[in-house]
């Protein structure tokens, strides 16, 4: 059984609390300025949540840390998982 490679390694997930951005720009920043894919997100002024997998998710991190407080992150390695190790 051949292994699957997976092309964007890094689960990225947070909250951003305080963004200005609504949500369909939001949308559109990441996908347009950060490689990756798998885009989730959504909410509102008060909190959004953003989901992409990426192989820089310190980029991520960065950039949703200057739209507001950022919380609940979690970054989880998919090829680790995939191998069946912790991720």
């Amino acid at each position: 059984m051949e292994e699957q490679s997976i092309e964007f390694r890094y689960d990225t997930q947070l909250l951003i609390e305080g963004c200005e951005m609504d949500e369909d720009d939001l949308r559109e920043y990441i996908i347009n300025n950060f490689i990756g894919d798998s885009y989730a997100g959504g909410g509102d002024e008060d909190l959004m949540k953003v989901h992409y997998h990426t192989n820089e998710p310190w980029k991520i991190l960065e950039y949703c840390r200057s739209l507001g407080e950022i919380f609940d992150i979690v970054v989880e390695d998919m090829d680790r998982q995939s191998r069946g190790l912790q991720g």
